[in-house]
């Protein structure tokens, strides 16, 4: 669910009424409400995607819990325990950012280019990087003992899955918001009011500001040959000297004296950047 649409127009004050409303008296209601509406707002986009939040913090858990248990009776077991548990988080995250990239290339330099069978075509998650390093994070603290592992896993969950910055983060440290899921919250209008201020200044800079100007940055970043006006800056004071780089320019390009500049070893680029700025606009190696 993104944050600019009709459908979190709607899910917000329906999640602010339940919040505060209904689960509001007793904490460990209010804290599950949160886990299942953070769930809903991932799931939005795709619900297998919630196996993986799912996993992950089910994992991490566990074993800050072992992690806890074993830091003062068998120090190289927890060691072994958050060495694991790091890997695993990283791994994931490795798996559905980066493999295809990396098998992609593996294919392009030994099997030219064929890769068919090799590529995995997996969807990446929403927001993985943001989860998995918060995961991360608190298995680490939780090691060093500068956190003491929660023992409540719906806590730990609304921790790791909380919706308002799930997606888009940032990436909280454990020590400062999880124990918030730990203390009992009242309602207060002046902070609500405070909150909804800012979702609207955000909404504005976004929406209105942002998504305007995006017409115009991709046009410029969809036909970026056309647009080269910091690639001239560049190439201007090197010209100056007699020394003529490889700048790509477009048909469009104020012509250069290239006569005047073409001496010695830069004789050759600029005749094959002649040629080649007839048929493809740029001037290459």
């Amino acid at each position: 669910m993104s944050f600019n649409s009709l459908a979190f127009l709607v899910f917000l004050p329906v999640v602010f009424c339940l919040y505060w409303f209904v689960f509001g008296r007793n904490l460990k209601w209010q804290n599950l409400f949160v886990v299942a509406a953070s769930y809903v707002f991932y799931g939005w986009w795709d619900w297998r995607f919630l196996l993986l939040i799912a996993f992950t913090s089910l994992c991490t858990f566990g074993s800050g819990l072992l992690i806890r248990k074993y830091r003062e009776e068998n120090l190289r077991r927890a060691r072994w325990i958050r060495t694991a548990n790091i890997v695993l988080n990283l791994g994931i995250l490795a798996l559905f950012k980066y493999y295809d990239f990396f098998a992609q290339s593996f294919a392009d330099l030994f099997l030219g280019g064929r890769s068919d069978g090799l590529l995995l075509h997996l969807i990446l998650p929403v927001g993985i990087s943001f989860y998995t390093f918060q995961a991360v994070g608190y298995t680490v603290d939780v090691y060093r003992g500068q956190f003491e592992p929660v023992r409540d896993p719906v806590q730990f969950f609304a921790f790791l899955c909380f919706f308002p910055q799930l997606v888009a983060g940032p990436i909280e440290r454990a020590a400062d918001l999880l124990p918030q899921f730990g203390r009992r919250r009242s309602f207060d209008y002046a902070t609500a009011v405070d909150g909804l201020r800012q979702m609207l200044w955000g909404f504005f800079k976004k929406v209105v500001v942002a998504d305007s100007c995006a017409i115009y940055v991709n046009e410029v970043f969809a036909n970026s040959a056309d647009y080269t006006g910091m690639q001239l800056i560049v190439a201007g004071p090197s010209r100056c000297t007699g020394i003529s780089p490889v700048i790509p320019t477009s048909p469009s390009a104020p012509p250069s004296s290239s006569a005047s500049t073409c001496t010695g070893t830069s004789r050759s680029r600029c005749s094959a950047g002649a040629s080649r700025s007839s048929g493809r606009g740029g001037i290459s190696p």
